[in-house]
């Protein structure tokens, strides 16, 4: 995670209401996500969790579409995105996201019942996303087999997740700057 790290120390904050929010490739996609941190993202990821029994990766739009994407390469497992808007495909599970700086709809298809998968965002911070997305995996009948990150904000409060959640690294805000938990 040598060249995420570094990435990080550049990273600025920005306030959204009451919330410090960094900018980061990773996060935002703003500045330009370097490949050798995609590739050190789905390494990563490859060597956190167990995906013997994987058949699907499921990322939310939108920062979690290109972390899914490295890893669905990397792994040849289909990836399927969680979308903010809705198809109106039969099945289709509408899905209500709150998170620390808004709340919107999102839309599941191409889950079904019995598929186990693996759910792949950016970043944990109020872990609304990662509750609805769990949720409506439950929803459509298929095994959540585990959840991943590429960081969590350990200075913030994730509220009841709906099971234990990887991270790549932990890190935290403060003087207007991300700093790396060890």
């Amino acid at each position: 995670m040598d060249a995420l790290r570094r990435s990080l120390r550049d990273a600025p904050v920005v306030r959204r209401d009451e919330y410090s929010y960094f900018v980061h490739g990773v996060t935002d996609g703003v500045p330009p996500l370097e490949p050798a941190i995609l590739r050190e993202v789905a390494d990563g990821i490859r060597e956190s969790v167990d995906l013997e029994g994987v058949e699907k990766i499921v990322a939310p739009e939108a920062m979690g579409i290109h972390h899914g994407t490295a890893l669905s390469l990397a792994t040849g497992l289909p990836l399927v995105v969680v979308r903010k808007r809705s198809y109106g495909f039969d099945g289709e599970i509408a899905l209500h996201q709150e998170t620390a700086y808004g709340e919107s709809e999102l839309y599941l298809n191409g889950v079904e019942p019995g598929d186990r998968v693996l759910l792949v965002d950016d970043v944990l911070s109020s872990g609304g996303t990662i509750r609805a997305v769990a949720a409506g995996i439950e929803e459509a009948g298929a095994a959540l087999v585990d959840v991943v990150v590429v960081l969590e904000r350990v200075d913030a409060d994730h509220g009841e997740l709906p099971r234990e959640v990887t991270a790549l690294l932990d890190v935290r805000v403060e003087d207007g700057r991300v700093t790396i938990v060890d």
